[in-house]
């Protein structure tokens, strides 16, 4: 299974942006999104920012993942 997070694209230049989420930052290739501008909501795999979306979507998702990391320690 393979699992994208979305997060804040903070800056970038032509190849490599900065993204964050609760206070950590990563930098990432952003080669496949030259659209994507500071600001915008990344989702980010292995490195990689593969698509921007909105930020009700991805608070959405990170809502889920949190209920799932949230069962998983009720196990």
């Amino acid at each position: 299974m393979c699992l994208a997070i979305p997060m804040k694209l903070e800056r970038r230049d032509e190849f490599e942006g900065v993204v964050s989420l609760d206070g950590i930052s990563r930098t990432v290739s952003v080669m496949l999104l030259p659209e994507a501008e500071p600001g915008q909501w990344v989702l980010v795999h292995a490195g990689y920012a593969i698509a921007v979306v909105d930020e009700d979507q991805a608070r959405e998702t990170l809502e889920l993942i949190g209920e799932h990391a949230d069962a998983m320690r009720d196990l």
